[in-house]
């Protein structure tokens, strides 16, 4: 486990530090300059097919006709280039080929009226980094980058660089079996992270990043260890600024140069695979910043956003919002989205930022927007491209996920389309997140008159197909790391968590865990630097990442905690009525009743030993999980070694149970 820690030990990274080679800013030595009066080919990759259902948001593959593809015409070697600028009435490619000149190498537009420039540049090689010249509405002239690239320059550099996707995958295996492993009756358990940040050549420096190969190397064998069974990435699509996290991109079809080429993200994801875990990806089609260089006014007007600002702009953000009306940003936007699945075999897309897309209030006073056709506050355009982006991705990648962050009443989010649904396969449980944080942050001594805040989220559980989250945007700006939001001192913080953690894994849905919540970081998330590995030099913290990897090892190994997930039978609820007490206890249940575990959780600090409990079916348990065990630094004193049990009620198989409770503590029995 190289550059990793792990149980405690803090191991030398001295490897990373010497291997910051991203190679964003490259400078291509085999580019040079191509004769300037040369004239650009008229030459189109379009049939009159493409151009009909691109311009009817049903052309899903556009990656293959736009951006920029080295091809061999008539016999010459070169690049073709289209793109989409309705409203241009000149656009050139200008790059290290002519030396930025404009107008130098103009492109042809279509005469059929779809607004579509292109043309064949002989000799530019691949590495060539290029804009388009775009004279746009009343003479504006613009530099853009090219919203189809699939290379950037390094930031603070915006070129696109020409670059063909070619990679020998080794992942047969995974993508056979993903299936399996993708499916809503399957163990989930995701760890979402930040590449920039989850681990950096110099801790300290912003500047530096380590490669997609390095960060596979480092990552895996971590992931594997601590037993998630995905990983989510945190943006990898291009974009400009670091601040962002990746959520305001102008690359939707680039992986970022900071970390290498886009060949280096394939090798990251292959690598995963392989050790047998899966990849979401975080996918923004909600909004996009006003960077000069990107889709913002893209030629001199209104081109990807909505014109009327009541529609088109994002206060919340200060960005822009797709105009969902455009059949040609439809497709643009569902292409982007195959393409992270075809090309990078992403086997889930989280998509951002749900809610502000389907509501046109979202953010907004009276006066601010406007009503749909119906009077109601639907963006009617927007619903049906979620629809169809859903169907899409199901009908040509049967075997990933769709999950929305949506934080909403809307309903059936997460319901197939022919029942009225929107066809997500999962959804966020912000509403879970948020009560079991509120609860978890009281003093034990009122969590008595509080309990309704851990159980409600069950009255409406099965409306959707939920992901339990603990993401990153619960612990930054001032909310405090997942330890500090505990009470007590240093042993009952780490207790809470310990107690947390094992009632998110053994709660009903999905699973959700931000990078460095698994060891208890002691600082907000910072994009800037790197998490705090040294942290697991103390025992206190490598007791709580071991502790998360058992967690993990019982999600996977237990039936019962994942078949019917979310399937009203999977889950029964054994005693509520110790309010006083604050003990709670819950079922689990799987297919075969012999997979059943019963959980039975101490909200207080006080040990309860010889406590009674009453469940039906199987007279003989044992307990198979103590969140107090001394691996995770608790006391280890209050355990189940054998789980006395009587039989109270012979028709019905009831069973009373005694059995002892450690203080803030969880005990998992079978």
């Amino acid at each position: 486990m190289s550059g990793v820690n792990y149980r405690g030990k803090h191991i030398n990274m001295s490897k990373q530090a010497n291997s910051n080679t991203s190679t964003g800013n490259k400078k291509y030595e085999e580019s040079f300059f191509v004769n300037t009066e040369l004239p650009v080919w008229n030459y189109s990759l379009f049939t009159d097919e493409d151009i009909r259902n691109y311009q009817m948001g049903t052309h899903y593959s556009l990656y293959n006709l736009f951006g920029s593809h080295t091809l061999t015409v008539s016999g010459t070697k070169g690049v073709y280039f289209a793109v989409w600028a309705p409203n241009a009435t000149a656009v050139s490619v200008i790059g290290d080929f002519n030396k930025w000149k404009k107008f130098a190498h103009a492109l042809h537009v279509r005469q059929d009226g779809s607004g579509i420039w292109e043309g064949f540049i002989p000799h530019i090689t691949q590495g060539t980094a290029y804009k388009y010249h775009i004279v746009g509405y009343k003479g504006v002239e613009l530099d853009k980058a090219d919203p189809f690239a699939v290379y950037a320059e390094l930031r603070p550099k915006t070129a696109s660089i020409v670059h063909e996707l070619t990679y020998t995958w080794g992942d047969t295996k995974w993508m056979k079996a993903r299936k399996k492993h993708n499916a809503l009756d399957a163990p989930w358990s995701v760890y979402e992270l930040h590449l920039a940040s989850w681990m950096r050549p110099d801790r300290f420096n912003e500047e530096t990043y380590n490669t997609y190969e390095v960060i596979a190397e480092n990552l895996v064998p971590y992931v594997q260890q601590m037993g998630f069974t995905h990983v989510e990435f945190m943006p990898v699509m291009e974009h400009p600024f670091d601040g962002s996290w990746g959520y305001q991109g102008t690359g939707y079809f680039a992986a970022t140069s900071r970390f290498g080429q886009p060949q280096g993200f394939m090798y990251l994801v292959d690598a995963l695979h392989q050790a047998g875990i899966g990849v979401v990806l975080d996918w923004v089609p909600s909004h996009f910043p006003y960077d000069a260089h990107g889709l913002f006014m893209f030629d001199g007007t209104h081109t990807y956003e909505y014109a009327d600002m009541r529609k088109g702009y994002h206060p919340d953000w200060n960005s822009y919002i797709f105009n969902y009306a455009r059949g040609e940003v439809k497709s643009f936007l569902i292409s982007s989205a195959r393409f992270w699945c075809d090309f990078f075999h992403a086997d889930a897309l989280r998509v951002d930022a749900v809610s502000s897309m389907l509501r046109l209030d979202y953010s907004r006073n009276e006066g601010q927007w406007e009503p749909n056709i119906h009077g109601g506050n639907g963006n009617l355009e927007a619903i049906a491209f979620v629809k169809d982006l859903n169907a899409t991705l199901y009908r040509d990648f049967p075997d990933v996920q769709t999950i929305a962050e949506e934080a909403t009443d809307w309903p059936k989010i997460s319901k197939p389309i022919f029942d009225g649904g929107l066809g997500f396969g999962m959804k966020w449980m912000m509403g879970w997140m948020h009560d079991s944080l509120r609860y978890f942050k009281r003093d034990p001594v009122y969590r008595q008159f509080h309990q309704d805040e851990l159980s409600f989220a069950m009255m409406y559980y099965y409306d959707e197909n939920f992901m339990l989250p603990f993401s990153h945007d619960e612990v930054v700006h001032g909310k405090s790391p997942m330890l500090y939001k505990m009470p007590g001192d240093m042993w009952q913080k780490f207790a809470n968590l310990r107690l947390l953690y094992t009632y998110m894994f053994t709660h009903p849905g999905a699973k959700l865990l931000f990078m460095g919540s698994e060891f208890g970081a002691t600082n907000e998330w910072n994009y800037k630097a790197e998490l705090q590995w040294e942290l697991l030099e103390t025992v206190s913290h490598g007791g709580l990442q071991y502790c998360v990897s058992k967690l993990n090892e019982l999600l996977r190994s237990e039936p019962a905690l994942y078949e019917l997930q979310f399937d009203h039978a999977g889950f029964e609820w054994v005693d509520l009525d110790h309010r006083s007490d604050s003990v709670i206890a819950f079922k689990r249940k799987g297919k075969k009743a012999s997979d059943d575990v019963l959980v039975v959780m101490n909200m207080t600090p006080e040990v309860r030993k010889n406590w009674k409990i009453e469940v039906t079916g199987r007279k003989n348990w044992k307990e198979i999980f103590n969140s107090n065990s001394t691996d995770f630094w608790g006391t280890g004193d209050v355990f189940n070694p054998k789980i006395p049990a009587i039989l109270v009620d012979k028709p019905s198989q009831r069973y009373q149970l005694t059995i002892h409770l450690p203080a803030l503590a969880a005990v998992v029995l079978k």
